[in-house]
């Protein structure tokens, strides 16, 4: 065999080597494009699931901050809706049937407090809690928390109808709106935590709420709010009440309509 044969078997070898080598490589590759295309689907499922329990909002912020969602104080809006006779009505309801009525009626309170800036931080039993302002500032947040509780209320009155059609008992809900200072973050522990907000102004706001009953209205505001408003809606002035953990009594307003 002469030189040149032996060099052209040798350069044959080696591209036969060369191509074997290429296509192991591209095949690993394909293999890592494939789990990774896998993770890329498994970490967007556990975000949609994990927002199911935790604002989109904040569920972003985490991504991003890690551990970094430093606490602090803001200026914040909350608003608190809850159910009147609900438990009285499950008594008398297929369990199934109840659980559908309250996730409808939650699915369409959502709707309507994320229209307007704000979003849902906690479900209660038959109750919610909304923050406007929590997670980043917003000057306009009391005017934001009104606006979304008369589309609650539209949107109680549309769902009701669908109610009506199937047979179904009605709903009714009270809503408290209260502002102030409070201390926004992850609250709880490395099993259990959520985002939330503490202070003075959240319980004045849980009272609020609890005024509807008595005056038999749907939407109070505090007068903290009312001076947020600025005449921007129809408010009728309830008498003061004592509330509980508050020395004097407290003035709240029933919003009728936007002017």
């Amino acid at each position: 065999m002469t030189l040149t044969w032996v060099l052209v078997v040798i350069g044959a070898v080696a591209l036969s080597g060369l191509a074997v080598l290429v296509l192991r490589g591209r095949r690993q590759n394909d293999q890592l494009e494939k789990l990774l295309l896998a993770a890329d689907d498994k970490l967007e499922q556990l975000q949609r699931q994990f927002e199911r329990f935790v604002p989109a909002d904040v569920v972003e912020r985490l991504t991003h901050a890690g551990d970094a969602f430093t606490p602090e104080r803001r200026q914040v809006t909350m608003l608190f809706a809850d159910l009147r006779g609900f438990t009285a009505l499950c008594d008398r309801l297929d369990p199934a049937v109840t659980v559908s009525i309250l996730n409808d009626y939650f699915r369409h309170m959502t709707a309507a407090i994320i229209q307007h800036h704000g979003h849902v931080t906690e479900f209660v039993g038959d109750g919610l809690l909304a923050l406007f302002g929590a997670m980043e500032s917003n000057p306009w947040q009391a005017r934001d928390a009104v606006m979304a509780a008369l589309e609650m209320r539209a949107e109680l009155a549309r769902y009701n109808a669908s109610l009506r059609d199937k047979g179904l008992p009605e709903l009714r809900f009270g809503i408290g709106i209260h502002g102030g200072e409070v201390v926004a973050g992850v609250i709880g522990t490395a099993g259990l935590s959520k985002f939330s907000v503490t202070g003075d102004p959240i319980n004045v706001a849980s009272r609020v709420e609890g005024l509807t009953s008595k005056y038999e209205v749907d939407l109070l505001v505090t007068e903290d709010i009312r001076r947020t408003l600025d005449g921007q809606f129809r408010l009728r002035a309830m008498p003061p009440a004592m509330v509980k953990g508050k020395a004097e009594p407290i003035q709240t307003y029933y919003v009728e309509a936007q002017e």
